[in-house]
């Protein structure tokens, strides 16, 4: 059994996020299958080894009429039969919630190798139903029935609150947009890698452009999405063995060295009235961030050579700018107007284009993080590589704010 308390991430794989597999014609399990096997293949890793499986996902029972997602696992290996697995759920935040699951029997000594699999259909249905799941992750009675886009809606009020107490400019949230589609062309598995977008589209008020919801429009949206992420998290114990058969040394090995978690009250103008006198606008959000640097020994951003963040819309980059100590809150501009958000900047945020350029199948977002993260502590991410990342935050959020957990991946 596994000993000690350290996690070590062997790799993993990602699909095709500009892929639609209802257009493919296929199922649901062969999404999961393709992701798996190929987490397999890149680590080099025997189906018969992996002792566990945990599998992060929003609403299969909604998009693909599907639940009881753990036992898919099995399908995809005959030695995985028997083998024991667990599905999570918390909005866009599953698979980050599934990490923490695997991570957590490690920890304990329960198992020494587990797979971890992301996972969410979404082009299953048209535009508006997508839109009334995705409110799901809201207090639907309340904050999403009958509305039209709900969560452009919430995530509108989060610039709207913004702008109440600090200030926000358009020009500021179509640089974040125009980033994020940039960076997007550099990674081959970017759902917008071949699209057009620059400043200029972003910040137009033409059809083109259309508003959403509020100031939310359509640059400033994150994409519907298929795709799959497995990632393979392993003890110490195994990582050692798995790094000599593969000719690497542990030390080489990225491990997750902190990781924070906070679930705030569900409805959004809740949250907004509990942080009415903080100087962050989501302050469950920002301990998150900091509970994850406090558990990797590390002292605020300038230890972090890289973000990956959850911009399901540019309004949640905003946030995180400033959330995550780049600037003062409520100065989330200053980092935008300097270009210390761009690969080669002073703190690289979403590389491989975030959740607007790269994707966001919702359940897999979490894992595609840290894969993200792994990539780059392992000069892996090839177009999109932070020269000389050594140290990489993920921050995955759930429903407006709701759910919030950030990983530190990291070599030593």
């Amino acid at each position: 059994m596994a000993a000690g308390s350290e996690v070590y991430i062997l790799g993993g794989y990602q699909t095709d996020f500009a892929r639609n597999w209802t257009k493919e014609n296929k199922h649901f399990s062969a999404l999961m299958r393709e992701s798996v096997r190929g987490a397999l293949e890149a680590t080099q890793i025997a189906p018969e080894e992996v002792e566990s499986a945990h599998v992060g996902n929003f609403a299969a029972e909604l998009y693909c009429m599907q639940g009881h997602l753990g036992a898919f696992f099995t399908e995809v290996d005959p030695a995985f039969s028997g083998l024991p697995t667990a599905r999570h759920e918390a909005a866009c935040a599953s698979g980050s919630i599934a990490l923490l699951a695997a991570s957590a029997e490690i920890e304990a000594g329960r198992y020494d190798l587990q797979a971890v699999v992301g996972i969410e259909q979404m082009k299953t249905v048209d535009a508006g139903k997508g839109g009334t799941y995705l409110g799901t992750a809201a207090w639907f009675e309340e904050e999403a029935e009958g509305i039209e886009a709900p969560f452009p809606k919430l995530f509108g009020k989060l610039g709207d609150e913004y702008d109440k107490r600090y200030g926000l400019k358009d020009e500021h949230l179509a640089e974040i947009s125009t980033i994020n589609y940039a960076n997007a062309k550099l990674n081959p598995n970017a759902q917008t890698r071949t699209w057009y977008m620059n400043k200029e589209h972003a910040l137009c008020r033409t059809d083109d452009n259309p508003a959403i919801g509020g100031r939310i429009r359509i640059a400033d949206c994150s994409q519907v999405t298929d795709g799959a992420v497995t990632l393979f998290l392993a003890s110490r114990d195994y990582a050692e063995k798995w790094a000599k058969g593969t000719g690497q040394k542990l030390s080489e090995i990225p491990r997750i060295k902190g990781w924070g978690h906070n679930t705030a009250r569900l409805k959004f103008a809740d949250k907004i009235a509990e942080s009415a006198n903080d100087q962050y606008v989501l302050p469950h959000v920002r301990s998150t961030i900091t509970s994850a640097m406090k558990r990797a020994g590390i002292e605020g951003v300038d230890g972090i050579d890289g973000i990956e963040t959850h911009d399901c819309f540019t309004t949640s980059e905003y946030m995180a700018i400033d959330h995550f100590g780049i600037t003062a809150p409520g100065e989330s501009w200053k980092a935008v107007e300097e270009g210390w958000l761009e690969i080669d900047g002073k703190h690289p945020i979403n590389p491989s284009g975030g959740l607007i350029g790269a994707g966001h199948p919702v359940g897999a977002t979490g894992c595609r993080q840290v894969l993200d993260a792994y990539l780059q502590v392992t000069d892996q991410a090839g177009g999109y590589q932070v020269e000389g990342a050594k140290n990489f935050q993920t921050l995955n959020i759930g429903g407006s704010g709701t759910t919030s957990v950030s990983f530190v991946v990291g070599v030593d």
